[in-house]
């Protein structure tokens, strides 16, 4: 980011000229997008067909979920309303590079939520529509005879794993396209940006804080959880996901914390992973908060509807993002783009993202390890283990 801005302000024209480097990054981000989407949304839906025998629970868990993710999503479109964090960036791709933006009626925009070509869908960059497609493939799945579901299970695992890697690998990228994304924008704005981008930086921290204060230890009290004796098994695993920017990396310090905790072993085999794909409360917060800033410093007034629109994209899209870092930077960049937002100060965001991912991903972990305990609660077997050691002599 430095030598991008010293770059950019002190020989601008060579500044401008490198910008084909970060295009060469957004092209390989680009190929990730939906193949990504696809083999998260429906791994996560289909394996988890025991969801009918564990009735209740997978219910109330789902609900919880979408519930707690939507507030995310609300307080980070409030949050970057407030700031203005974006206002006067004036970061715009060339002419001719965004997507054109679709002005549609009420029953044009539900019908074109539906995809009528999968190819086409991806070819155009419609997110929303492979979201679709998957969620009905994911259900289609299910209904399949084990015998028949497992070797294609298998498949979409395999995918989601290599798509993980694939990500990794195009992320080496990174710095080079940072620095050229920096750089050109500097060249062609100015240094006014990295202002914008401390603006941004600290309206998500401050989003985040008001959203632990504000949801998760609202609900934490509600549910008659022990507050302080939560916040010393958490510790841990929130440490973890804050020092490696990898929700994955906590998983297992996670779950062994909240065994500890007393949770049953079988609520926290089913919550914390289910909750690693439907419950990315850090992660949903700052897509909306990110989109927004997109469209701000792009110039682009975006109405009340269609950034109500915005988030239940974000709300579907935002599933399967967590374990690798940098995944929501896929899921943001499909998103704006078919919403014919410029995906030119998405790059710019790359500079901060690292601080940004550290404070996300520990409220994704944090998120999670409540909603297990929640969960627990809601099924009476939490008060009934707690007792129970309490009992012990």
């Amino acid at each position: 980011m430095l030598a991008g801005a010293a770059l950019g302000h002190d020989w601008p024209q060579i500044a401008l000229n490198v910008r084909v480097l970060s295009l060469i990054f957004l092209r390989l981000i680009k190929t990730i997008i939906a193949p990504l989407l696809f083999a998260t949304l429906v791994g996560g839906i289909a394996a988890h067909t025991d969801l009918k025998k564990v009735g209740r629970m997978g219910i109330k868990a789902l609900v919880y979920f979408e519930v707690v993710t939507t507030l995310a999503l609300v307080i980070g479109l409030v949050a970057i309303n407030l700031s203005q964090a974006g206002a006067g960036a004036k970061i715009t791709a060339p002419l001719g590079e965004t997507l054109p933006a679709q002005r549609l009626t009420a029953s044009e925009t539900i019908l074109h939520i539906f995809p009528e070509n999968i190819a086409k869908s991806i070819a155009e960059g419609q997110v929303l529509q492979v979201v679709i497609f998957s969620i009905l493939f994911a259900i289609a799945l299910v209904l399949v005879p084990e015998p028949r579901r497992r070797p294609m299970l298998n498949v979409i695992d395999s995918l989601a794993e290599t798509m993980f890697r694939f990500t990794n690998i195009v992320m080496y990228l990174a710095p080079l396209g940072v620095g050229a994304a920096i750089a050109y924008t500097v060249a062609s704005t100015g240094m006014g940006v990295l202002v914008n981008l401390g603006k941004l930086l600290i309206t998500l921290y401050v989003a985040l804080i008001v959203f632990v204060f504000g949801v998760l230890l609202p609900v934490a009290w509600l549910a008659g959880i022990p507050i302080k004796r939560f916040i010393a098994a958490v510790a841990e695993p929130v440490s973890i996901a804050f020092g490696t920017s990898s929700s994955e990396a906590a998983l297992p310090a996670a779950m062994e914390a909240m065994e500890g905790f007393d949770v049953p072993r079988e609520v926290v085999a089913f919550v914390l992973p289910t909750g690693y794909s439907f419950n990315l409360d850090g992660s949903t917060l700052y897509l909306s908060l990110a989109s927004i800033f997109v469209a701000q410093a792009a110039g682009i007034h975006m109405s009340l509807g269609q950034q109500l629109l915005l988030v239940v994209t974000l709300m579907l899209t935002s599933k399967g993002v967590a374990g690798v870092s940098r995944a929501s930077l896929v899921i943001l960049m499909g998103t704006v783009g078919s919403f014919g937002l410029p995906i030119e100060p998405v790059f710019v965001l790359l500079a901060i993202d690292q601080l940004m991912d550290m404070a996300r991903t520990s409220v994704n972990v944090l998120g999670n390890c409540l909603a297990t305990v929640v969960v627990a609660k809601w099924e009476g077997q939490y008060a009934i283990i707690a007792l129970k050691i309490s009992n012990e002599p």
